[in-house]
């Protein structure tokens, strides 16, 4: 039975050792790697009716919830619920087969 929490214990520490990897999250690192901010983002509509920032590249995507400077969500109201809205698939040579 003491070999139970000793394996427990080696899993967690694996775990954990997992997560401190310090790669740079601003930067696309795919087939065309730019800085994130030089990317357009869109607005998706969540259907609670809050807004997300959101990035499609063609290959990878990205989305950030939207928040007011005190860390609250926005819900705009800019799309219904469940819609995308904006330029956010633009600036990639890769077609979206979707």
């Amino acid at each position: 039975m003491k070999l139970v929490p000793g394996l427990l214990l080696v899993g967690a520490v694996t775990a954990l050792a997992a997560c401190d990897n310090k790669i740079d999250k601003t930067v696309d690192r795919g087939f065309d790697s730019d800085h994130i901010s030089s990317m357009t983002a869109g607005i998706w509509v969540d259907p609670n009716g809050c807004d997300h920032w959101i990035i499609d590249d063609g290959v990878e995507g990205y989305l950030s919830q939207r928040l007011d400077p005190y860390g609250k969500p926005v819900c705009s109201g800019v799309a219904p619920p469940g819609v995308a809205t904006g330029p956010f698939k633009s600036g990639s040579a890769f077609k979206d087969q979707i």
